[in-house]
């Protein structure tokens, strides 16, 4: 089959289109056809090395980490699925590849396709979906009423939560750029802080929960407008003791991720809040719980760009350029 590889970590030049064996099944593997695969930043950090120290990937590496497709085969112990279902999927972290005509997947990873969207739109949410799932109603608990953050609120990441954060009943804020506010706007956001001419922590205050994707300075300030016992989520900051502990890497290694977040968890606990690091899983059921919100209209997927598979490397350049103007970039297969 046809596939996009990592052969070599560092950068664009270690990637290549390859012919490789399809993929071996287990007993509750379920083998997809991809239709459509999209590019999220994960993807360059992968593909860059930036996780090689505790997520020590064998390369050469098909990467992708997002599908939509149809059930071509299953396995002796799948009873979710069957030949000709069409699904959706983050496979785990440990299983990554869809940027591949097939990938075998566990049958827990793996949820029907939200009856309403196209491939295409269905491969551009779950990575991000479950992401903001996994940050705002797992670990955040967000209830009706509360006020959230969610930064770079167009883009993959943001475009869901601030509509899944709305669609919990939360007053949600967001940041983004001048070209932006309308989108944010129409996506359910209640205030709009413009990063070019606004300092958000100069004008928010008294929030119960922060989602940051940005990181170092930004989640520093995202720190000073929570309100006493809020929390702040980032899948961009320093990872914390309870990710090491999570991850089971060896003492050596804890004790380092320990000591990046050091400083991070030392602020927050000065201002009285809470700092959390995010690394989302694999998780086919909330995939399902997520579909009637999709299905409804109530959260929509929003698409920036569709590239053809061939492009796939084009693809990641353009996320990687930050050439994207809102929401996700999508490779298709059809």
């Amino acid at each position: 089959m046809r596939a996009f590889m990592v052969e070599k970590y560092g950068g664009q030049a270690g990637m290549r289109e390859a012919e490789t064996p399809a993929p071996q099944m287990g007993p509750d593997d379920v083998l997809v056809k991809v239709h459509a695969a999209s590019v999220n930043p994960l993807d360059l950090r992968i593909r860059n090395g930036d996780f090689k120290a505790f997520m020590p990937y064998r390369l050469p590496l098909v990467l992708g980490n997002d599908l939509a497709g149809q059930v071509l085969e299953v396995g002796t112990s799948v009873t979710r699925f069957a030949v000709g279902d069409e699904v959706y999927a983050r496979p785990d972290k440990d299983r990554i590849g869809t940027f591949a005509e097939l990938i075998a997947v566990h049958q827990n990873d793996l949820a029907p396709k939200p009856a309403t969207l196209t491939m295409t739109e269905a491969a551009s949410l779950p990575l991000v979906a479950l992401t903001a799932w996994q940050a705002l109603v797992e670990r955040a608990r967000v209830r009706p009423g509360q006020k959230v953050l969610i930064h770079a609120g167009a883009g993959g990441l943001g475009s869901f939560a601030v509509q899944l954060a709305k669609a919990l009943g939360a007053h949600v804020a967001t940041t983004v750029s001048t070209a932006k506010v309308d989108l944010v706007k129409d996506l359910g956001a209640d205030v709009v802080v413009d990063y070019h001419t606004q300092n958000f922590e100069e004008i928010l205050d008294g929030y119960d929960v922060v989602l940051d994707s940005l990181g170092d300075e930004n989640l520093a300030k995202s720190l000073r407008v929570l309100k006493p016992g809020g929390m702040a989520i980032s899948v961009a900051g320093p990872p914390d003791p309870a990710f090491a502990r999570e991850l089971g890497v060896n003492p050596v290694l804890r004790l380092a991720m320990t000591a990046l977040s050091y400083k991070t968890r030392r602020q927050a606990k000065r201002l009285g809040v809470t700092y959390s690091f995010l690394f989302m899983k694999a998780d086919g059921d909330q995939l399902r719980e997520l579909a009637p919100l999709l299905d409804s209209g109530k959260i929509r997927p929003v698409v920036d760009t569709v590239f053809p598979f061939d492009e796939t490397l084009q693809a990641m350049e353009y996320v990687e350029a930050g050439r994207a103007k809102a929401g996700k970039v999508v490779v298709s297969m059809t």
